[in-house]
């Protein structure tokens, strides 16, 4: 490895530990200590037992009881980059920038229940006259990585939102700059924590939601329920200050959307589908190379396979793709990969395909 070349990796290194949120502090020995204690008596419970019990609460911040999570440091990632073998990057030249434009009429005009993928992991729900945003992200939030798919239209033109929900506190779904746009009485639907920033926003009209809260709003449900992730904003108070989750949506035109958010895989899959029936799951797929070092906190293609089958849901969804490159694939090889995986498992009519900016309507893949 020239000098050179050492220097340009060393920094690439730096730059992604900063942007997936793993430059941290160690966890104190106690907090360490007290999430094996937590993961092997969460072992022999079932999902409500666990949550019912608070295993996932720690004393200043939050666990995971869902398993041995090894939390990413700067070595890990300088190892990651400096060392690592990259079987992707011949792939790199090929990665598409698709610009973001939207015609917002027909969604605007329809009145049943529709799915609007904007980039990354931006999803804006139209059920009946309500529109419903999922972790929005307008902007490029990291200015040392490129972003595949800019958006080429004017914010305004967004439709209002009813409900804004978030999944997790990671700046690629939590971003201060692009909640700014909304309204400041805007109804915000969080896991527990997020205090300080939604305060410091001016945005009060907030629901925080612990795993299996369910908020009820006329003939609509929103769960927040468990997965497998973690959460940091700031490296040196360290990470889980503040909750994370999944969404389970019950719409008021009638099917059930299941919003995975950030997840890695876990065995709980199956509790969840046992429990709810599931029309349509959206699977965060997307920065999951190498397995050594993503296992832990995002899902794979073969992993999401097999978690939509848990969940005995109809259809499947991806979304958290083709906008950042944050792990080793190509931001377009997780849309690729997702359908060879269900063609093998013969599951290639359950998959629906969606593309960024575009809007698919339930009726149009026959879930309803």
């Amino acid at each position: 490895m020239t000098r050179r070349f050492f220097i340009q990796r060393l920094f690439e290194g730096f730059k992604t530990a900063v942007s997936v949120h793993m430059l941290w502090f160690s966890m104190a020995r106690d907090q360490k200590v007290a999430a094996d204690v937590n993961w092997r008596r969460a072992n022999k419970m079932r999902l409500r037992e666990i949550v019912k019990r608070k295993l996932h609460h720690g004393s200043d911040r939050y666990l995971n009881p869902f398993g041995g999570q090894k939390h990413g440091n700067l070595w890990r990632v300088m190892r990651w980059k400096l060392f690592g073998e990259n079987r992707f990057r011949q792939f790199y030249p090929n990665e598409p920038v698709v610009p973001v434009k939207m015609d917002w009429r027909f969604l605007k005009e329809y009145k049943g229940l529709g799915i609007t993928f904007l980039k990354h992991a931006t999803l804006i729900i139209k059920d009946g006259d309500d529109y419903i945003y999922i972790d929005p992200v307008f902007s490029n939030i990291f200015r040392f990585i490129k972003d595949f798919t800019p958006l080429h239209f004017d914010i305004k033109e967004l439709p209002s939102p009813k409900h804004l929900l978030i999944t997790h506190g990671h700046y690629d779904h939590l971003d201060k700059k692009s909640l700014s746009h909304f309204n400041k009485k805007t109804h915000i639907i969080s896991p527990l924590g997020y205090d300080s920033i939604f305060k410091g926003l001016g945005m009060t009209n907030r629901d925080q939601l612990d795993w299996f809260d369910t908020l009820t709003q006329g003939n609509r449900e929103i769960t927040l329920l468990p997965c497998h992730h973690w959460t940091m904003r700031n490296p040196i108070v360290g990470p889980n200050r503040s909750l994370w989750g999944s969404y389970l949506i019950k719409s008021v035109s009638g099917p059930v959307i299941y919003i995975s958010g950030d997840t890695a895989y876990f065995d709980r899959f199956s509790e969840i589908g046992n429990e709810f029936k599931i029309d349509l799951a959206i699977f965060n797929l997307g920065a999951y190379e190498p397995r050594w070092f993503m296992a832990d906190s995002h899902i794979n293609p073969a992993e999401t396979v097999r978690a939509f089958q848990e969940l005995k849901a109809k259809h499947l969804m991806i979304v958290h793709w083709g906008t950042f490159r944050l792990g080793d694939e190509p931001v377009h090889f997780p849309s690729m990969e997702i359908k060879q995986e269900m063609q093998k498992a013969g599951l290639q009519d359950r998959y629906v395909e969606i593309n960024h900016g575009q809007t698919l309507f339930f009726d149009s893949f026959n879930v309803a």
